[in-house]
């Protein structure tokens, strides 16, 4: 399938005014794209507009100020949507975010005791993709043209590894619902004639320095002072965009201090505690802890070769 990321056609952006949402608008805008920009942050949302529609002026960009978690906000903003662009090519469900239990000292039981941060949580991470989904998905399947569309949406390692934590239950869990519902989307989707020419694609970021990180706004990445082993935002929209091109539904990326062998090597391990009927999260467990880090060493190592 021929990548969408191309002149003149439409690119809607969740989560644009920072991060890896804002990286990706700039790289379909480098592409020769319109935008459509959603995000709940207005001020950054008016600097991205602004940053954007400076590289060509000569296209569309619109925004949206948009709470993702609110679902009659995204139905009355769909409409704006569909009056501003005519089709839909390429949606990038990338708004997300990482809360805290109320009593976050370091104690692993607050995160079960605290319901309203599982809820928020889940509102932004999966109600929000599932709230686009329901209102989008119908704009792209109005147009008439069969012309290859694409669906990103962000997840995460965590969803996948699952690392334990006293802060992460809820992230991770979010993210490995991320994973599941994008499955069976992506299958539904190419299972079907009618809508085989739209591919879906989870984006499986590293070690990025996002608004989650600290780093906020439609920022110049010359002036971001970041972690030697983070990777800029703009490098995950690159392998996006190199996981278009090679109709890959898995893009994992790689940062810093992770490459690909050793994410392959610990998914293989986390996905093998059920396999080997294991203790859960069995890499962290002090009984496996260190044999788990050698076979995983290991396997990496001869994935590399």
């Amino acid at each position: 399938m021929t990548s969408v990321i191309q002149p003149q056609k439409t690119a809607l952006i969740t989560g644009a005014a920072s991060g890896v949402g804002f990286a990706v608008a700039k790289l379909c805008r480098n592409q020769g794209m319109h935008l459509a920009l959603l995000d709940i942050d207005h001020d950054n949302l008016i600097r991205a507009k602004d940053i954007l529609t400076e590289l060509d002026p000569a296209l569309r960009t619109e925004t949206y100020v948009l709470d993702v978690a609110d679902t009659a906000a995204w139905k009355q903003i769909s409409k704006q949507i569909s009056v501003h662009f005519p089709s839909i090519d390429l949606v990038v469900l990338n708004a997300g975010k990482g809360y805290k239990p109320q009593e976050a000292d370091g104690n692993r039981l607050n995160a079960w005791l605290d319901g309203d941060y599982w809820r928020k949580t889940f509102d932004t991470n999966v109600y929000g993709p599932l709230n686009g989904l329901e209102v989008v998905l119908p704009l792209i399947l109005s147009s008439d043209s069969q012309s290859p569309k694409s669906i990103v949406v962000t997840g995460s390692k965590q969803g996948i590894t699952n690392p334990p934590g006293g802060s992460n239950p809820a992230y991770n869990a979010s993210k490995a619902a991320i994973k599941s519902l994008t499955e069976h989307l992506a299958h539904d989707l190419r299972s079907d004639p009618a809508t085989a020419h739209i591919s879906v694609h989870l984006l499986i970021p590293g070690w990025t320095w996002t608004g989650l990180m600290g780093n906020t706004g439609p920022t110049n990445e010359d002036e971001i002072k970041k972690p030697a082993g983070a990777w800029y935002p703009s490098q995950v929209a690159t392998e996006m965009l190199k996981g278009l091109e090679e109709s890959s539904f898995y893009i994992i990326c790689p940062d810093g201090e992770t490459d690909y062998a050793l994410d392959q090597a610990r998914m293989k391990w986390g996905a093998d505690d059920v396999v080997e009927g294991r203790a859960p999260l069995s890499r962290w467990d002090s009984n496996w802890k260190s044999r788990a880090e050698d076979a995983i060493q290991s396997d990496a190592k001869t994935r590399r070769q």
